[in-house]
């Protein structure tokens, strides 16, 4: 995200979680015991050359990636602000494979929607599209816009 706005291609920004702490070591300013507030959104959030982004970063380490990871709440949120024209999607890191992956909402939420209707409730990574694959370019080595691209492409 910072190379993209070194390059003026997109300004994202991270999203806090908003907690209250409630054990602070003051000298070493330091929370050591907090709580979540509330139900956060999404990680990130911006825009990428006038088109709003949403998006949460989530990690796997097997092949299979459990909707659990990914709250109702969330994905409210998600379709709530792909209805106001933005676009939102998950990034997964499948950590024993080393592989970065786009998910688009709408993938998302077909595999949602079967979990909802008595299937399973996670996908398997060989159910995910290969050319949402994200791949190191230009020295960057999270590069999703291009699969942005793809995403908004497949809209229209």
């Amino acid at each position: 995200n910072s190379k993209y706005r070194e390059k003026n291609l997109a300004l994202i920004q991270k999203v806090p979680t908003p907690i209250t702490p409630i054990k602070i070591d003051k000298e070493n300013r330091q929370i050591n015991l907090a709580y979540f507030e509330k139900k956060s959104t999404v990680d990130y959030m911006g825009v990428v050359q006038s088109i709003p982004v949403c998006f949460d970063a989530k990690e796997c380490s097997q092949d299979t990636f459990s909707l659990q990871n990914i709250h109702e709440h969330q994905i409210d949120f998600m379709k709530e602000f792909e209805g106001q024209g933005g676009i939102s999607f998950i990034l997964i890191y499948y950590k024993h494979k080393d592989v970065y992956y786009y998910l688009t909402l709408e993938k998302l939420l077909s595999y949602y929607q079967r979990s909802l209707s008595g299937g399973r409730k996670s996908f398997l990574f060989d159910e995910v599209d290969s050319n949402y694959i994200i791949t190191c370019k230009n020295s960057m080595y999270i590069h999703y816009l291009e699969l942005l691209n793809l995403d908004i492409c497949s809209r229209t």
